[in-house]
């Protein structure tokens, strides 16, 4: 997956989560403490982010750093390529891994 792909993925993710939390760039800027130009320029595939970036918005947003690189099912048509294909078993393999492990967690409390 070249860069631009995983960029452009960063910034649709962003965007669909902030517009679902019903905030805008300058409100999310805010409550992550950083600048809403920061955020326009992200979701704009303008400029790459730093990892304390990621980390602030991801606090702001309340989600896993996962849900801004994951794809979404509507990235994805009939005619998939074989990357796109593996790239959705990992993550279904992940995330079943990570249900369970999570399951057997609550179940030892």
């Amino acid at each position: 997956m070249k860069d631009s792909e995983i960029q452009k993925r960063l910034a649709e993710n962003l965007k669909r989560i902030r517009k679902e939390k019903k905030l805008t760039q300058f409100a999310l800027a805010e409550k992550a403490k950083i600048s809403d130009e920061t955020i326009k320029n992200i979701e704009l595939c303008k400029t790459w982010t730093s990892e304390k970036t990621l980390s602030q918005l991801t606090d702001a947003l309340e989600v896993d750093i996962h849900s801004l690189f994951i794809p979404v099912p509507s990235s994805f048509n009939k005619n998939e390529s074989e990357d796109k294909k593996r790239i959705k078993a990992n993550i279904l393999e992940n995330l079943r891994r990570f249900v369970e492990t999570s399951l057997k967690e609550i179940e030892a409390e």
